[in-house]
């Protein structure tokens, strides 16, 4: 199992920026999937951005192409998985969690179920 611990959350306004980080315990396995999901009050939590580990394609929602860049870096111990949010919005105001999964049939997707690992979550507000 993979244990993630997430950091980085704040505040800030509107057009600002918020690098959010996963600390994700690495086991033998460099093929998972790293996302980030979030969750705004009464919203269902949504996929944001995924990448597969080792891997260079990532994945994002339309709400945040060209805003938010995931990425990755890792050694033999752990993996750390980033997402930088620039140009923020209030709607991107959420509970951002970070999320370790099996690809399916190689795809990582925006799905709950393909994820098995979470980490607590990192409170963003956005203020306008």
């Amino acid at each position: 199992q993979v244990q993630l611990v997430e950091s980085g959350g704040g505040s800030v306004q509107t057009g600002g920026s918020l690098t959010l980080s996963c600390a994700a315990s690495v086991y033998a396995y460099s093929g998972y999937c790293m996302a980030w999901f979030r969750q705004a009050p009464e919203k269902e939590r949504e996929g944001v951005a995924t990448m597969r580990r080792g891997g260079s394609n990532a994945y994002y929602a339309d709400s945040v192409k060209g805003r938010f860049t995931i990425s990755i870096s890792q050694d033999s111990r752990k993996s750390t998985v980033y997402l930088l949010m620039n140009s923020l919005k209030p709607e991107d105001a959420a509970m951002y969690y970070c999320a370790a999964g099996l690809p399916r049939n190689g795809v990582c997707r925006f799905v709950e179920s393909d994820y098995n690992n979470w980490g607590q979550g990192t409170q963003v507000t956005v203020s306008s």
